[in-house]
């Protein structure tokens, strides 16, 4: 059970319930609100399409040499040998069934353009690191999470609570998508020489580590701009000042520190950033 947990990525879940997360809030801003039985079938299917991701990332990057004993990153429980491929890939399938399972309701309830979101969605679950395009190996990883776990997740959680689609969250979409890379960004940041030995193309690879730390950069600082935007400089900007505070320390940190085991901790202060900048989407709604 263990091996499975691990191998299930818990400590990545944030990016999958931020966006759903702020969807409804939003939805709620716009509103005043919200329907909770919605947002469960939208979290649900979320958490199970992140979940279903990680299996199929765990078994692939094994299958393909790049997750190895010189990792720097936590262990993976594929190439460990803690799990075989084959039971990796079968849970993955079964967590996208249950994905597609709260999909279905939803489609009951908003109709074809859920459908037209969760195609996609639940292809690139192994898409990502799989099939003719792996899109982690050709320098796509950051895009596709700021498109899928940024503005189409918190665009779609919008149309599910109202039934239209608002360009307020198009615009939040990008926000939470490019806090949400970050992450990415860090990953491959610290993972570039073992990418580079087996041909994992990652922007950190592809364009060095000057270039991904100016990226970086730009997507901790383009959430920020965007909520002055939405908000307004005196909508309660001053709620964002935690995130933005931590965002700056960990840039910081991160091109002041060689690639290593301690970038491990940087992701976990990104991750923290993300919910710091939800919880306060959520303050100034409430308030």
């Amino acid at each position: 059970m263990k091996s499975y947990i691990l191998a299930a990525r818990p400590k990545t879940l944030p990016a999958a319930v931020v966006p759903v997360w702020v969807g409804c809030m939003l939805a709620y801003y716009l509103t005043e609100q919200w329907d909770a039985r919605l947002a469960v079938y939208t979290l649900m299917g979320a958490v199970w399409i992140q979940i279903a991701t990680n299996f199929f990332n765990d078994a692939i990057d094994s299958e393909k040499g790049a997750d190895t004993e010189d990792r720097l990153g936590p262990v993976r429980a594929t190439a460990s040998g803690q799990l075989s491929v084959r039971a990796v890939y079968a849970v993955a399938l079964v967590c996208l069934l249950v994905a597609s399972i709260f999909g279905w309701l939803l489609i009951q309830s908003r109709g074809w353009p859920i459908l037209a979101i969760g195609v996609p969605s639940l292809y690139l679950c192994y898409g990502y690191t799989g099939g003719p395009l792996p899109l982690a190996y050709r320098g796509l990883g950051e895009l596709f999470v700021i498109l899928f776990f940024g503005v189409v997740a918190v665009t779609g959680t919008v149309f599910v609570q109202t039934g239209t689609w608002e360009p307020v969250a198009l615009i939040m979409g990008v926000a939470i998508g490019c806090l949400s890379a970050v992450l990415i960004s860090i990953n491959n940041l610290r993972d570039v020489d073992e990418d580079r030995k087996h041909q994992k193309n990652t922007l950190a690879v592809k364009w060095g580590r000057k270039k991904a730390l100016a990226l970086l950069q730009v997507m901790t600082i383009v959430p920020y701009g965007v909520t002055g935007f939405v908000f307004g400089v005196e909508g309660g900007v001053f709620y964002f000042l935690p995130a933005f505070l931590l965002g700056v320390l960990i840039q910081v940190w991160v091109y002041r520190t060689s690639p290593g085991a301690i970038y491990n901790r940087f992701l976990a202060l990104s991750a923290l950033q993300l919910l710091l900048y939800a919880t306060a989407i959520q303050i100034i709604v409430i308030l």
